[in-house]
Order: structure tokens, then C-alpha cells, then sequence
């Protein structure tokens, strides 16, 4: 059997967190908006009715604990959930956490502008936090 392997975009475009009960959450490399994503670690899924009805169960709760944590943690207006897919086949699910007056408010955040990328510090910093705020010890 084939181990799990994160797509090569993700893996570019993304900074590791946590290992979750089915994901692998991660923060997506720009510095905007507070961006996590949720890849559950299955094989050859790219919708989420092709996940069994448990893992659907698991990706809800361990989506809604997530959000719940980024809304509380960053102060958020609204949270942006979605699960595109159309550039990264592999089905991910995206989090993101949107205040009034940020970049394109209220408008969607994929495809505007020009990523900023966190640096080095700051990205370990906030997946720190998010790491102690949803797998506290």
C-alpha cells in the first residue's frame, strides 16, 4: 500500500502545523489572511463524497474545531470555508479567517493580488498558536 503523500503545490505553498485525527493542517504561506488548510490524509480523493461517511464525519468535526479556534484566536468577522480543488486536484479544505477592510473584503481571497509569504519567524509563531490552541496539552 501506498503511504500518504502530500500534492507538490500544497507542499510549496503551505507550512505544516499539526497532524490531526484525519488531517494534516497546515497554514497557507500568505500573510493577508489567516489561512489554514485541512488535508485529509487518504489516498486518491479529490471530492468529499469520495471520503467514507466516517471520515466525512471526522473532516466536519476536526473542520469545525479548527475554525471555531482561527475565528476566536485572530478576531475574525466571518470564516471562509471551501474546498475548490480546481488548480490541486487533491481535496483539501481551506479555512480562512476574514475581518472587515482586509484585502478584498468583502470579496473572495483566491486569485487577488500577490501572495505574501510570512517570514520565517512569524509563520512558526502563529502555527505555534494555532498548534496550542487546538491540540492543548
Amino acid at each position: 500500500m501506498r503511504a500518504f503523500q502530500l500534492d507538490p503545490c500544497l507542499a510549496r505553498d503551505t507550512i505544516a502545523i499539526s497532524q490531526l485525527g484525519l488531517c494534516d493542517l497546515r497554514l497557507m504561506n500568505d500573510s493577508r489572511w489567516p489561512w489554514l488548510i485541512l488535508v485529509p490524509q487518504r489516498l486518491g480523493i479529490t471530492e468529499f463524497h469520495e471520503l467514507t461517511p466516517l471520515d466525512q464525519t471526522m473532516l466536519t468535526f476536526e473542520m469545525g474545531l479548527v475554525a471555531k479556534t482561527l475565528q476566536t484566536t485572530v478576531g475574525a468577522d466571518k470564516m471562509n470555508l471551501g474546498t475548490l480543488g480546481n488548480i490541486v486536484p487533491m481535496f483539501h479544505l481551506h479555512v480562512v479567517a476574514r475581518r472587515r477592510g482586509d484585502p478584498n473584503w468583502p470579496g473572495p481571497v483566491w486569485g487577488h493580488g500577490t501572495p505574501v509569504p510570512y517570514d520565517a519567524g512569524e509563520a512558526e509563531r502563529f502555527a505555534d498558536e494555532m498548534r496550542r490552541a487546538i491540540l492543548p496539552a
